[in-house]
Formats: C-alpha cells, structure tokens, sequence
C-alpha cells in the first residue's frame, strides 16, 4: 500500500505541468484559437523560470518569470494570428521551432545547474495513513492547478464571460454581431493560455526535475494538446486526463525499479504511445469530436468581412 500510494503522489506530481498546459489550452480553443505553439512555450518559460529561480534563489519569482515568458510568446503568437490573420497552424508550429532554438541558446550558461528539490507536506493531513502520502504531500503548485481547474469549469459554465467565451468560439461572426470584442476575448484568452503554459514550463525546471538540460519538455507540450480533444474541451475530464498521463509517465520508472526486463526505450515510448492509442480511439466516432468542438476552432476571423 505504501508503494500504491508513492506512485498516486508521482503521478499527480507527473500530471501537474500536463494538467496547467492542458488548462491553458483549453481556454484557447474555447475561444477558437488553435495554438499549437505550447511546446515552444514551455521551453521558454522552462529556462526563465529556472534562470530566474537559481539567479535570485526564490522560486516564486521563477514561476513569475515563467507565467511572463509564456504570457509574451503567447502575445507574439496572438499578433500573427490574430492581427496578421496568419495560418494558426503553421503559426504555432513556428512558435514551437522558434520557442526550442531560443531555449536552447539561452539555456547554454545553465546546463548541469540543479536546483534542490521543492516540496510541501501539509501538517495534520500528511499523518493520515496511505491518503496522506498519497495526496498532502504535494508542491503548492498541484494545488493551485487544481484549484485553477475547478476555477475554469465553473467560469465556463455558470458566468455570462464564460458564455460569450464559448460564444466567440462557435460563431464569432455572430458573437460579433451583437457587440462582442471577438479579437480581445481572444487575445485575452490567448494571454491566459500562455500564462498557463509557462507556468506548466516552469513547474518542469523548478519542481518536476530541478535543473535544466536542452529539450526538458520532451514532448508534454504536444501531449497537453492531445488531453485537450480527449477531454472533449471539459476541465474536469481534464484532470482525469492529466493524472491519467502522469500515472503513464511515471509508471516506467516502477517498474525499471521493480527490476521488470523491458528495455528502457520502450519503457520511455509509454507516454507517447498511450497518447496515439487515446487519438486513434478518440478519431473513430468523428461524429462525437464534431458535436464537442468549438465550431470556429483554427477559424480566423475578420470583423470587416462580416
């Protein structure tokens, strides 16, 4: 049971910058804004956070300068798609190229740095058998990502600003017609989504693994947008998501310890291919994608052609 329990404590801490980047990307296509630049911006706000966290000794100021990062590669992003009505897709995929180049060249001077491990164990709680390793043992920022996922399902469903965000993303033309500012929702959301994903960037190089090696993402950026269509754009299945993929994640390193004769490579292949596994099953009732997508997802608008 003991070990039952550290392994629900890796997952959750696994599928924290999953579930963030998930969450971000979600407001985003919410609005019906494809970005699929989060690997990139991740990156980035990866290196600054680390930076910013070994430079200053603070870590929240880490993850301050990873929510920045990420919040202006977000904006430069939202200036091509929004303003210059650039391809969303191509677009993002230059932010990802552009965001691992620029990581990459400013994280040279911080290669082999570390940082010491971060965590908190809440009093009381953390004494509870198998429950309180299992849950209370967590880095703040766990919490905050699920009390920002319960923050995003109610603002979605039970405010009028989340009604005119899903607006925006099924018919902007429409939302446009009755006086909506449809590039500001979407700036802002766009803005939101970065924030979200530098903070997930940063969580990886201050928390998740302490230092920083070129390419520390490895890949969540793009598995974060894979939760967001096997959620079916919902937070709550979200979470279930995140936990489930950090469960995935974390399960190679069990089971390397318990001295299981698989080669490391395939182990480290679990991630990506339970995430094709969940695409392919998800693409098999087309119909059911249709009826949960926002309509005008990777859409541009134009007020004046309306």
């Amino acid at each position: 049971m003991e070990q039952f329990a550290s392994l629900i404590a890796a997952s959750i801490n696994a599928g924290t910058p999953l579930l963030l980047a998930a969450l971000g990307l979600l407001i985003n296509e919410r609005a019906g804004v494809l970005n699929l630049g989060a690997e990139g911006m991740m990156l980035v706000a990866a290196i600054a956070g680390f930076a910013v966290g070994y430079t200053t000794h603070s870590p929240l100021l880490g993850f301050l300068a990873g929510a920045l990062s990420g919040v202006l590669m977000a904006a430069l992003f939202s200036w091509l798609a929004l303003v210059l009505a650039t391809n969303q897709v191509a677009t993002g995929l230059a932010l990802s190229i552009f965001g691992a180049g620029l990581s990459a060249f400013i994280g040279q001077r911080f290669v082999g740095l570390a940082l010491p491990s971060q965590t908190l164990a809440i009093p009381v709680l953390k004494d509870i058998p198998f429950i309180g390793q299992a849950l209370f043992q967590q880095h703040w920022m766990s919490y905050l990502a699920l009390l920002l996922c319960a923050a995003i399902g109610w603002f979605i469903y039970r405010t009028r600003a989340g009604l005119v965000l899903r607006a925006v993303g099924e018919s902007p033309e429409s939302a446009h017609a009755l006086g909506y500012p449809v590039r500001w929702i979407r700036f802002a959301a766009l803005l939101f989504g970065g924030a979200c994903c530098g903070l997930a960037g940063a969580y990886l190089s201050l928390v998740y693994t302490p230092m920083w090696v070129e390419g520390l993402v490895s890949g969540r950026g793009w598995i974060a947008l894979a939760l967001t269509a096997f959620a079916t754009w919902r937070p709550a299945r979200v979470l279930l998501g995140a936990l489930l993929f950090g469960g995935v994640t974390i399960l190679q390193f069990y089971l390397q310890g318990m001295g299981v004769t698989v080669p490391s490579q395939i182990l480290s292949m679990l991630p990506y291919v339970a995430t094709i596994v969940v695409l392919a099953l998800i693409s098999r009732n087309p119909d059911w994608i249709r009826l949960n997508m926002p309509a005008s997802l990777g859409k541009p608008f134009k007020p004046d052609a309306s």
